[in-house]
């Protein structure tokens, strides 16, 4: 077993600075990849790529405005002029506005979440494309939710660009499917990430009880999810959706069922007797 298998080969995370970017990250270093790390906060970069060193890997961390031309041209620029290819990437940032009704939403934020979401993400594969042409090939990985699969209220720009990414996905694949790139788009449901952290205890417990599986997703699992589409054991899927969420996409699981002509009573946990929103938590993903 290999236990570097990614010895080699240059991994680039936008949306790098904490959580899921920060994980995934790691774990490309971890597999034996150079990371070139992208956010906007390049102190909390460096604090990633400081750990990254100390394992023993090689990383570059790069200030990065994911909805700016320039910012993205030269941020794959960097991965080139420093490693001179680029294997693998893993788009990741999100921004937007805070939940509120859609009505509600003020047209700049909504735009902002559009930009961050479906700009960014574009542009990451506008230049990450042609830099992996150059070495005959690679494997781009975007981060939608699940709620670009299906409504969420209150999150109107998150579920319209996170939708956005999904279509922007299957379209790339489609492009260069026989070129050697791959594109595929992970679709998470609830992650304990610092959102969900700072939510507390009992937010965590109500979105461990929306899921089948009855508990929350970490970022390990995430990050794990997007190494093995960008390794040789995926080779021959692209354009996929992959839901990373205990089971939601799969439909309802109610904690009790209720069965015709008997009352319900509470639950032998003294747990609430109806399953709660599935989307109730922040979204998970990383800040620009």
């Amino acid at each position: 077993m290999n236990d570097l298998p990614m010895r080699g080969q240059v991994a680039l995370v936008a949306g790098a600075s904490k959580g899921i970017g920060a994980a995934t990250a790691e774990a490309f270093a971890a597999a034996g990849a150079a990371v070139v790390l992208g956010a906007r906060d390049l102190a909390a970069l460096e604090t990633v790529a400081g750990r990254i060193e100390a394992g023993g890997g090689r990383a570059l961390p790069v200030r990065a405005d994911v909805a700016d031309v320039d910012s993205m041209r030269a941020l794959v620029a960097q991965a080139m002029t420093t490693y001179g290819r680029l294997d693998a990437a893993f788009n990741n940032a999100t921004d937007g506005p805070l939940p509120a009704p859609l009505a509600d939403i003020d047209p700049a934020e909504f735009d902002r979440g559009i930009a961050t979401n479906i700009r960014g993400t574009f542009l990451g594969m506008k230049f990450q494309i042609p830099a992996m042409l150059q070495g005959g090939g690679g494997a781009i990985v975007n981060m939608a939710s699940l709620g670009g699969l299906t409504g969420v209220a209150n999150l109107a720009a998150y579920v319209a660009g996170k939708a956005g990414i999904i279509g922007l996905t299957k379209v790339a694949a489609l492009d260069y499917a026989d070129q050697g790139i791959r594109v595929n788009v992970v679709a998470p449901g609830t992650i304990l990430t610092y959102h969900l952290e700072a939510a507390g205890p009992e937010a965590q417990r109500q979105a461990a009880l929306a899921t089948p599986m009855r508990r929350i997703g970490t970022v390990a699992e995430v990050a794990q999810t997007v190494l093995w589409l960008c390794s040789p054991q995926s080779s021959f899927v692209t354009g996929a959706v992959i839901p990373i969420d205990g089971g939601q996409q799969a439909g309802v699981k109610p904690p009790q069922m209720y069965r015709q002509g008997q009352r319900m009573t509470t639950p032998p946990d003294g747990g609430p007797d109806r399953q709660p929103s599935a989307h109730g938590t922040s979204p998970h993903e990383e800040q620009r």
